[in-house]
């Protein structure tokens, strides 16, 4: 039932034009995938909330150590998106290869389990300004190796994307990155 629901809000507010989101191509070898979001919110709040508040955003279910505030983002050329684990551990999920406060972040590097393929991806994340907000578009293409073929991992991705940038809609714009009736999945159980 919470799923039906969850997938009910996800239809709801693609078609209400809230989030856009598409492959834009996918082959053996790669993929591209695209997501739109505006964001009623300036396009500095947005950008200081995507780097410095990744933690409050991102769902703990897309990390390794099950916290999102376990993430960080280095704002610096060759800087790290990585993430603390346990006994000092750490993962490097993107590397920072170009910023522009307010405007753009490019990173570089696999995230989740395209980490243990032979592949790598560049992200490209515009934040324009829109009315009286913002909108942000992420473009994350991959290529590499995988048995079977990275296309059959391009959906998957697009639908990780689309949730981690909704939930950071929703934090900028309802200071909680998932609440109940937004689409969002409310407190886990």
């Amino acid at each position: 039932m919470r799923l039906n629901l969850l997938l009910a809000g996800l239809i709801l507010a693609i078609g209400s034009g809230r989030l856009a989101a598409e492959v834009l191509d996918s082959s053996a070898s790669g993929f591209t995938v695209k997501a739109t979001v505006p964001i009623q919110a300036s396009r500095d709040a947005v950008y200081r909330a995507l780097i410095h508040d990744i933690g409050q955003w991102w769902d703990p279910d897309h990390t390794f150590s099950g916290d999102s505030h376990n993430l960080s983002i280095e704002e610096k050329p060759m800087g790290c998106f990585c993430e603390k684990l346990p006994n000092e551990g750490g993962v490097r999920h993107m590397e920072v290869v170009r910023f522009a406060p307010g405007k753009t972040l490019v990173l570089i590097g696999a995230l989740g389990p395209l980490q243990t393929m032979a592949a790598t991806g560049s992200m490209t994340i515009q934040i324009a300004p829109a009315g009286n907000g913002a909108t942000l578009e992420a473009t994350y293409a991959v290529t590499g190796y995988a048995p079977g073929g990275l296309n059959a991992l391009a959906a998957t991705v697009d639908g990780v994307l689309k949730q981690q940038f909704t939930r950071l809609k929703s934090y900028l714009e309802h200071g909680d990155p998932a609440p109940k009736g937004i689409g969002g999945a409310g407190p886990r159980p």
